[in-house]
């Protein structure tokens, strides 16, 4: 289905980048049925066709009635601009997705023209290398081959999840933010490696490698993280004595208030955003 279907993306900034390296990587779609756009820096615009092939051009040059699905990539707060920019130019069967932090799908319906298909989405940093959790929200205009259209184009970038608009705010607290909570517990790691002597390359890939098979380990065997926890966990043993340490110390709080300030911080930033784009 994708093989056929001609991208846009409205913005080239890192995310666009690593959207546009998963689809190039997957060979779902052509180089020459994807372009790309910014809207004044045109020695990036040069960049990403010589990296990877697309066609990049100023807006202006865009062959609008050839595409069927728009992205929008741009900072937040370019938005409303520019999905006024489009506005007239789009035909019911082409789909607007954002991947935008707060803007939502009905705040994208707004600004487009009756009946305009819509999708939100939420990638995290992994999309660089294939393995992101990705969220994604349909708007009430869009129909259900185009979510799946969507669909098999994320799953360029890893792993996809349909859920209600309600719950992106809690997604992004657990995965759209969530690498960086795991970064943060691999510098705590790696520093006592560090310290007890070890070489910082080494302990840097035995953390790595450590949490890749823990992952794994719930993903494969399909068990819940607390059985998985309980079976590696002896009496008096090594284990038992570093999960003690966690619990004297809160970890395990710190990591549910890590994801619900996160969260609190993503419905936060949706109201900020919605008072600044409608009084601007």
């Amino acid at each position: 289905m994708l093989e056929n279907k001609t991208i846009a993306f409205l913005g080239a900034g890192s995310m666009a980048e690593s959207m546009i390296s998963g689809v190039m990587t997957a060979e779902k779609t052509p180089a020459d049925q994807v372009y790309v756009t910014n809207k004044s820096n045109a020695g990036r615009l040069v960049e990403m066709g010589e990296k990877y092939g697309v066609q990049a051009m100023p807006q202006s040059e865009l062959p609008f009635e050839k595409i069927d699905l728009f992205i929008l990539a741009m900072k937040p707060k370019g938005a409303e601009e520019a999905l006024h920019s489009i506005k007239d130019k789009l035909k019911p069967n082409q789909v607007i997705l954002s991947v935008l932090a707060g803007i939502t799908t009905e705040f994208m319906e707004e600004h487009l023209n009756a009946g305009q298909q819509v999708v939100r989405v939420m990638p995290n940093t992994s999309s660089m290398i294939q393995e992101s959790a990705t969220a994604v929200v349909a708007g009430k205009n869009t129909s259900m081959a185009n979510v799946d259209l969507v669909k098999e184009l994320l799953e360029c970038m890893g792993e996809v999840y349909i859920i209600d608009e309600d719950q992106m705010d809690v997604f992004t607290g657990l995965a759209g933010s969530g690498p960086a909570y795991f970064y943060y517990l691999m510098e705590n790691m790696e520093r006592v490696g560090v310290e007890k002597g070890m070489d910082e390359e080494t302990v840097r890939k035995i953390v790595a490698q450590t949490i890749f098979g823990a992952a794994k380990m719930v993903l494969e065997k399909e068990e819940a993280p607390t059985s998985l926890r309980e079976k590696v966990t002896s009496p008096n043993g090594t284990t038992a004595s570093g999960l003690e340490a966690l619990r004297k110390f809160n970890g395990g709080e710190a990591i549910s208030q890590a994801v619900e300030h996160a969260a609190k911080r993503s419905k936060e930033i949706s109201k900020e955003l919605e008072g600044v784009l409608v009084t601007s």
